[in-house]
């Protein structure tokens, strides 16, 4: 049985929590934000919002890990600070 791409997506999302598990501390601003943004049923997407000074050094491997695992990446660079890396799979 095939998965659908939220489902992928979650797990995706479960994955990039994991290993970047020290950017996400429960108690304090988060580094590393995670949004499944599913409007478009047809093709929803996996949002990872990097807020830190070296923010494209860390969505670069954030980045990496989501393209390992099969997914299609796009960036949005907001300032030097504030990388989103946007996630689809088919």
């Amino acid at each position: 049985m095939t998965k659908e791409p939220i489902e992928v997506l979650d797990d995706l999302a479960n994955q990039v929590a994991d290993e970047f598990e020290a950017y996400r501390q429960p108690d304090e601003f988060k580094d590393v934000s995670l949004v499944i943004e599913n409007s478009d049923e047809e093709r929803p997407t996996l949002i990872v919002h990097v807020d830190r000074e070296d923010a494209e050094v860390l969505a670069d491997r954030i980045d990496e890990l989501l393209r390992e695992h099969g997914a299609r990446t796009e960036r949005e660079r907001h300032s030097a600070t504030d990388v989103r890396v946007l996630a689809t799979v088919d």
